[in-house]
């Protein structure tokens, strides 16, 4: 189970609903719906500080309409992506990958590497007599 993201700002206990982004090269902060993912360069808010959040003084903000949501997924939720991702990764009886499907084959190590006779500058290579 993953843990609950909490707001980022200071002394802030509550739970994210809301994620922060600027966009530098169009002046403009985007508050919208929780990231599905912790990004490095956003920010995770609460409801009050993402609905109090205001832009840099010459920015534009953007702001997502409405409530933000809980993004707490209940079991029935878990368990119906943990059902899409394993079928989308199942090949069909009518894929030629298919095969029986439980069959696994170890990958096998490669053939040794042949000895070589080279030579390098000045110096020659010479294959070991025990092989």
């Amino acid at each position: 189970m993953r843990a609950l993201r909490r707001c980022c700002r200071p002394g802030c206990k509550n739970p994210a609903v809301a994620t922060l982004t600027y966009v530098y090269s169009d002046s403009t902060a985007v508050v919208g719906p929780l990231a599905t993912v912790d990004e490095p360069h956003s920010w995770d808010l609460c409801e009050m500080h993402g609905s109090r959040i205001t832009a840099p003084k010459g920015w534009e903000l953007v702001r997502h309409e409405g409530a933000f949501a809980s993004q707490t997924p209940d079991e029935d939720d878990l368990t119906a992506l943990a059902e899409a991702v394993r079928e989308a990764g199942r090949p069909s009886p009518g894929d030629p990958s298919y095969r029986g499907y439980t069959e696994y084959t170890p990958p096998q190590a490669p053939p040794p590497p042949a000895p070589r006779t080279g030579r390098r500058g000045h110096l020659r290579v010479l294959p070991d007599p025990t092989d």
